[in-house]
């Protein structure tokens, strides 16, 4: 596992997961498709994406397609393919992972805003 983003699909607060795997070599084969559905299991992902500079081979899309589809029960009639193959020219021609989006924020923390210098309750002394 390369990577994980977290989304959530409905209001519970609970946070579903994606796993992302990268390859970067030539030699792709169905195995390491079959890897990442034990690393979705063994994660309790809800998704996989694999990436990877070269094309996948036919095997290994008919691997990600049988692993069917994500159906989240918050979001009727939306579903989501449980594994999915992208390349780098994919992604630079923007095409995207596809899941469930309810709360764009939920990948990344927020940072606690700060202020450079003194706050203004500091320089209320300094007025003089």
């Amino acid at each position: 596992m390369d990577g994980c983003i977290n989304f959530r699909d409905d209001q519970s607060g609970k946070y579903k997961k994606v796993v992302v795997q990268v390859k970067s070599g030539k030699n792709l084969n169905v195995g390491q498709i079959r890897d990442l559905k034990g690393v979705m299991e063994r994660e309790k992902a809800d998704i996989g994406a694999f990436l990877s500079l070269y094309e996948p081979t036919r095997p290994m899309h008919q691997e990600a397609v049988a692993a069917g589809f994500y159906l989240p029960e918050h979001l009727p009639g939306a579903q989501y393919p449980r594994l999915q193959i992208l390349t780098i020219g994919d992604l630079l021609a923007g095409k995207q992972l596809h899941y469930p989006r309810l709360d764009p924020h939920a990948t990344f923390k927020r940072a606690p805003r700060r202020r450079k210098g003194p706050t203004p309750e500091e320089n209320q002394g300094n007025l003089l």
